[in-house]
C-alpha cells in the first residue's frame, strides 16, 4: 500500500528540463555591465555608480570586487570623480547635481528607457496629463517621472484609476515602466480608457522587447511545467513578473532564486517538468549553476524552447566611446 504523505520519487527517464530561450542579459543589461568594466579599465578604480547599475546582486558584487563603488545619490561621490549613471535612467535634476558638482558622468541608461523619457518630454510639451504605469520608488519610474513631474502622476494598477484627476479627459495619455507585465500593463490601460475613452497611446510599446520575449518564452513552457525556476534578484522588476506570469500561464508553481544555493530540494518532490528561464540582468552562468544543481538530483539535460531570437546590440555611451577612442589613439 502506498504512504500517500511521502511523494512518488520519479526515475531519471520521466524527468525532463526546458530551458527557455530568450532569457538572461538584454542588449541594455549588457550594454549598461560593459559600461562600467570599460570605464574600470580605462579610468582605473574607482568608478563611481549611482544605484545599482542592474538589478542583480552578483552582477553587482562582481563589479565592487573590480572596483567600482556603488552610490545612493551623488553627494557620497567626491566632486570631479566619474559616476556612472544606471540603465535605469536618472532625471534631469540628478545631472544637473551632477554638473554643480564638477563630475564626470557617463549615461547607461537603457536607449529604451531613453525612449520613454523622450515620450513623456513630447507629452508634457503638448500639455498632455500623463499616466505612467508602474512601481513606486523604482529608479526608472523616478527617472521618468523627473522629466515632466508637473505633468506626470503615477498609476500602480487597475485600483488605482478611480482616484486619478486630469486637467482635461481629452488631453490624457499613457506612459510605462518597460518591465512590467505586458497583461498587467494592458489590463491597467484598460481600466484607465473606460474613464478616458480619448486617451493617448505612447507611438510605440513601452514594455521593452527583451521584457515581452521573456515573458513569451516563459507562457510557452509553463503549461508544460511542474515547476518554473526564474533566476533574478528580488529588486528585479522584469524577474519577479516572469514568476508572476508562468503562474497565470498553468505552472504548477514558480519560484524566483538568486542563484541554486536558494533552491529548495522540497520543491522537486513528485515533480517530473522543470522549466527554467532567467530576468534580464541575470549572468547565464547562475543559470548554468541551476541546471547542475538539477543534473545532480537526476534531471537530464535540458532542452531549449526557442520562443524569439534576438539580436540587438546598443553602442556604449557617447562620453565612454570618445575617451575610449582617445586613449587608442594616443597608445
Amino acid at each position: 500500500m502506498t504512504d500517500l504523505a511521502t511523494p512518488r520519487v520519479l526515475s531519471d527517464q520521466e524527468k525532463a528540463v526546458l530551458l527557455a530561450a530568450p532569457r538572461g542579459y538584454c542588449a541594455g543589461v549588457d550594454r549598461a555591465v560593459v559600461t562600467v568594466e570599460k570605464a574600470l579599465e580605462l579610468y582605473g578604480a574607482p568608478v563611481y555608480v549611482r544605484k545599482q547599475i542592474v538589478h542583480n546582486k552578483h552582477v553587482v558584487s562582481d563589479l565592487e570586487s573590480r572596483g567600482a563603488i556603488f552610490v545612493d545619490e551623488l553627494d557620497q561621490v567626491p566632486e570631479g570623480e566619474t559616476v556612472v549613471f544606471s540603465a535605469h535612467g536618472v532625471s534631469p535634476q540628478v545631472h544637473s547635481d551632477a554638473a554643480e558638482r564638477s563630475l564626470k558622468t557617463i549615461d547607461a541608461t537603457c536607449p529604451l528607457v531613453t525612449k520613454v523619457h523622450h515620450e513623456a518630454k513630447r507629452f508634457a510639451g503638448e500639455d498632455y496629463d500623463i499616466l505612467l504605469i508602474g512601481h513606486a520608488g523604482h529608479e526608472e519610474v523616478e527617472g521618468t517621472a523627473g522629466e515632466a513631474p508637473e505633468h506626470i502622476q503615477l498609476v500602480e494598477g487597475p485600483g488605482d484609476v478611480a482616484g486619478i484627476t486630469v486637467r482635461d479627459p481629452k488631453r490624457v495619455a499613457w506612459l510605462s515602466q518597460t518591465t512590467l507585465s505586458v497583461d498587467e500593463t494592458m489590463e491597467t490601460v484598460a481600466a484607465i480608457r473606460e474613464r478616458f475613452p480619448d486617451l493617448l497611446d505612447p507611438p510605440s510599446d513601452d514594455i521593452c522587447y527583451a521584457t515581452q520575449n521573456r515573458q513569451l518564452a516563459v507562457k510557452e513552457i509553463a503549461r508544460e511545467s511542474d515547476l518554473v525556476i526564474v533566476v533574478g534578484s528580488g529588486n528585479s522588476s522584469n524577474s519577479v513578473r516572469l514568476v508572476e506570469v508562468a503562474l497565470e500561464a498553468g505552472a504548477g508553481a514558480s519560484h524566483r532564486v538568486d542563484d541554486a544555493s536558494e533552491i529548495d530540494e522540497s520543491w522537486l518532490d513528485g515533480v517530473r517538468t522543470v522549466s527554467v528561464t532567467s530576468g534580464a540582468s541575470v549572468p547565464e552562468s547562475l543559470v548554468q549553476g541551476v541546471l547542475t544543481f538539477l543534473a545532480e538530483r537526476g534531471y537530464p539535460d535540458a532542452r531549449a524552447v526557442h520562443s524569439a531570437e534576438e539580436s540587438l546590440i546598443f553602442s556604449l555611451p557617447k562620453e565612454l566611446r570618445r575617451d575610449l577612442k582617445a586613449a587608442a589613439a594616443g597608445a
